[in-house]
């Protein structure tokens, strides 16, 4: 279909501006940075363990006094994690020592308790002990001074972990984007709103903000506006007042008498990149820039809306956060699990419900009917099937790529 992009050149393109948007720096406190991306390479500020340290509860020895089976050594302490022993340990001693706890001087392996028998003053080993058995070295884990995470990274639970142990109070990560989200259309009314039988119930605003929450943006709900001149200019008005980052319009996003999105913007001197794509469901697509704001105009069917928030907005929001992932292909291996047929010059995104087999490879069946205004079938999809333009006809148990919803 001539004038259409085809989908990675679209992405692309999107991937590119959202990089190239100025981004702001800001520093939060280690426990308040999982899901935001850091902006600068952290480096460890001190070594772990910064000593040697037991693996294990037992006992702390010099392993050439335990050589053999049978060997009895003398206690003379104990070392808990935050109660280190103060001594040293000399030929024929040994201590009590717990799990995390500092290795005392002069003893180089620990003896598993369950391989030990304590009375009163003495141990005896049942075992032969080994040197720097059961001790973790002192810088096992990092040193102080080692670069463990890059800027770039959207930080998990496991990040803020390590960031706190290297010593971080603070963390450096970009400001959060302020992404506005208009709805657009005469026929459009809030849930629970009177409405007439012409009117519909709008909610794919709310889907597409759900949708983009986990991503730690900040989210301007701008409503809707009416089908003319007046009420675009004044929400586009307010979105540049509230400085927002991304203005997301729903709906208005083709060329129909009453599609008004893309030419009020080009009135107002809006660079748009592309407006059509090459796929199903989705392919009235806007994106371009008015002033400091890009601009993403979504279609107005809720499945192509939904699905391009899934395919374009989050990638685009990862890249304006500075997230070195944005854009990479998230899909993965699959089969078909149904017969599908020939696909023409558009990609195809079909809604699936996904179960694994034998392997662990996912097995792909179509979640119902692929209307775009099917909300029922996209609500109870885990995935969408990526076919790929003029893919042959499918049957079951071809290799296929899917997109995981959720």
């Amino acid at each position: 279909m001539a004038g259409l992009l085809p989908v990675e050149d679209a992405l692309a393109l999107l991937v590119e501006a959202g990089v190239a948007h100025p981004r702001r720096q800001e520093m939060v406190p280690v426990q308040q940075a999982s899901g935001r991306v850091l902006a600068a390479d952290l480096a460890a500020l001190r070594t772990q363990p910064p000593m040697a340290m037991s693996a294990m509860d037992g006992f702390a020895l010099r392993s050439v006094d335990g050589a053999v089976p049978g060997s009895v050594l003398r206690i003379i302490g104990e070392s808990a994690a935050g109660h280190p022993f103060a001594g040293t340990v000399g030929r024929g001693e040994a201590i009590r020592i717990y799990t995390g706890a500092i290795l005392p001087a002069g003893a180089d392996c620990v003896v598993m308790q369950e391989n030990a028998t304590a009375e009163g003053e003495h141990v005896t080993l049942a075992v032969a002990a080994q040197a720097g058995r059961h001790i973790r070295p002192a810088g096992c884990d990092f040193h102080e001074g080692q670069r463990l995470l890059s800027a770039g990274t959207r930080l998990t639970p496991g990040h803020i972990a390590l960031a706190g142990a290297m010593n971080h109070a603070g963390i450096p990560v970009f400001a959060r984007p302020r992404i506005g989200v208009l709805a657009t259309g005469d026929e459009l009314v809030l849930p629970g709103a009177p409405r007439e039988p012409h009117q519909i119930v709008a909610t794919n605003a709310f889907a597409a903000m759900a949708m983009m929450r986990p991503m730690e943006v900040e989210i301007v709900d701008l409503g809707i506006a009416a089908d003319t001149p007046e009420a675009l200019n004044a929400s586009i008005d307010r979105a540049l007042a509230e400085a927002v980052d991304c203005l997301v319009t729903i709906g208005g996003a083709s060329v129909g008498k009453h599609d008004l999105v893309r030419p009020v913007a080009a009135a107002r001197g809006a660079e748009l990149a592309f407006y059509r794509i090459a796929m199903r469901p989705g392919k009235p697509l806007n994106f371009g820039r008015l002033g400091p704001m890009l601009l993403l105009g979504l279609p107005g069917n809720p499945v192509s809306a939904l699905v391009c928030t899934r395919l374009f907005l989050l990638p685009l929001i990862a890249a304006m956060q500075g997230d070195h992932h944005a854009g990479q292909d998230l899909s993965e291996a699959a089969v078909l699990g149904g017969d599908f047929p020939a696909n023409d010059e558009r990609q195809d995104y079909v809604r699936v419900m996904l179960e694994r087999d034998a392997r662990g490879i996912w097995i792909a069946r179509p979640a119902g009917g692929q209307d775009s205004s099917f909300l029922s079938v996209l609500a109870r999809a885990d995935g969408l099937l990526i076919r790929r333009p003029h893919a042959p006809a499918g049957q079951p148990g071809d290799p296929a790529r899917v997109l995981r919803l959720g």
